[in-house]
């Protein structure tokens, strides 16, 4: 017989076991056309009910929630679907909770929309559910404008493609003479070719003084086959630039006055902007000072870091909010943004350690303000060609973010300025670092280092 002992047996917790913490707590299963509601048991003669999706349907969920005595909800984030029904219900003084759709998957054999809303109320009575982050209100008509801004020049850079096509088509190498054919001397030439005008020499004098290609070059360039489809597509494209351009115009003047509605929060005679880094303008940039209204709003200037304009300090503000207490710590807030590694241990082996996927849109900010650090000089910089060099630039431009959104976070915490002399300090001792490793190295081979003379 084994002298081993058999492993004591682990007596589990069964669910019904578990404490009810929400005991006023309902389920919403929301769908275009229905929605399905399940409250605690004996609340209403019939617990679960559906409703249409019409406002004075709403109206009336909510007013059944009332009646039932219902202090706290719980719903999926399908879609857009979810959104009235929470503003009305957030309106009326409930809680309301925002939920993962990852986070309710249902168990195997029960998937209706009224088991759906029914499991939901169950694990929302247990605690078993944590409401994903959603801004305040003041926060959340910043983000719709920005997300509508955002679409819209997402839309003109469609436009422009396709006034390149047609001129790639009657072999006009505009593109091949100017970096942007949206600039002052492309588009004046773009109009006068579809106002009529075709002879190479004449538009070539729209050039600017800048520019750095001859009139000459221009000219040559400009020599092609002017097709009258291809004319009409060019026209076209450039009504349609034309128009997005001034949607984009109109949600900027609704953006500003957005901004003078809302009270500031910090005094700009004690505590005044300061002076902002030269930056090249970028064209989509909004025609009103930025800049000052975000410095209003949070007390720090995010264009103080390297990487982040005022056009990725905006969207990230927008999709993060001003009150950093949402995240208890920094690696928190790095989590959700999905910068981090995202550890799957079972049996003592790591099976997946790589970053998750995420399509919010200040990690996506945040990426593409990493990837702007490529040919920065500043401490910044020199970390993400760092990182790159070790461990290619998919995983550099993750690093880099990750180290802007700690940056951010800290300043918007701690409503500290930007200090780069930190940066600085930390780039020193990476420096003195290398050095003892290429003394150590030259001294095992018999050499030694002599610095050069100046």
């Amino acid at each position: 017989m084994s002298s081993e002992k058999s492993p004591a047996k682990k007596q589990l917790p069964e669910f019904d076991s578990l404490a009810q913490i929400n005991l006023n707590a309902a389920g919403l299963d929301i769908g275009d056309t229905e929605i399905w509601a399940c409250v605690p048991p004996g609340r209403a003669e019939q617990p679960v009910r559906g409703f249409k999706t019409f406002t004075a349907d709403l109206y009336a969920l909510a007013d059944w929630l009332r009646e039932c005595g219902i202090d706290t909800v719980a719903m999926e984030s399908t879609g857009i679907y979810w959104i009235p029904i929470y503003e009305i219900l957030d309106e009326r003084g409930f809680e309301v909770n925002l939920v993962n759709a990852h986070h309710l998957k249902n168990v195997p054999g029960r998937k209706s929309d009224v088991q759906d809303c029914q499991w939901v109320q169950q694990l929302h009575t247990f605690g078993l559910l944590r409401g994903s982050f959603h801004p305040d209100e003041q926060m959340r008509a910043v983000r719709a404008y920005t997300r509508q801004r955002a679409m819209l020049i997402e839309g003109r850079a469609q436009h422009i493609q396709h006034m390149q096509k047609a001129l790639h088509l009657m072999n006009l190498k505009l593109t091949n003479v100017i970096s942007d054919i949206t600039g002052q001397t492309g588009l004046t030439i773009i109009r006068a070719i579809v106002a009529g005008q075709h002879d190479p020499h004449q538009l070539a004098k729209f050039r600017n003084p800048h520019c750095r290609k001859s009139e000459a070059e221009i000219a040559k360039s400009l020599e092609g086959n002017y097709r009258a489809e291809h004319l009409f597509a060019l026209q076209q494209a450039l009504e349609l630039y034309d128009f997005y351009t001034h949607q984009i115009q109109a949600c900027d003047a609704q953006l500003e006055a957005n901004y003078q509605a809302v009270k500031p929060q910090f005094d700009l005679a004690q505590q005044p902007l300061p002076p902002g880094r030269r930056t090249s303008r970028d064209k989509n940039s909004p025609t009103f000072d930025l800049r000052l209204y975000l410095y209003q709003m949070t007390g720090v200037d995010l264009t103080q870091i390297d990487g982040i304009n005022v056009l990725t300090a905006q969207t990230v503000l927008a999709e993060i909010g001003l009150d950093m207490s949402k995240w208890p710590s920094v690696k928190h807030f790095t989590s959700w943004l999905g910068l981090c590694p995202y550890q799957d241990v079972s049996g003592g082996k790591v099976l997946k350690s790589r970053t998750k996927p995420s399509k919010n849109r200040a990690t996506t900010a945040l990426r593409m303000a990493a990837q702007a650090l490529t040919h920065s000089h500043s401490p910044l910089g020199n970390y993400y060609r760092l990182m790159r060099a070790r461990h290619g630039p998919a995983k550099a431009i993750t690093a880099a973010a990750h180290k802007l959104a700690r940056i951010i976070y800290h300043l918007l915490k701690y409503r500290q300025p930007f200090d780069p002399d930190r940066l600085e300090h930390n780039q020193h001792q990476l420096q003195q670092r290398r050095l003892k490793r290429l003394k150590r190295q030259a001294a095992q081979l018999g050499l030694e280092l002599v610095p050069a003379s100046a």
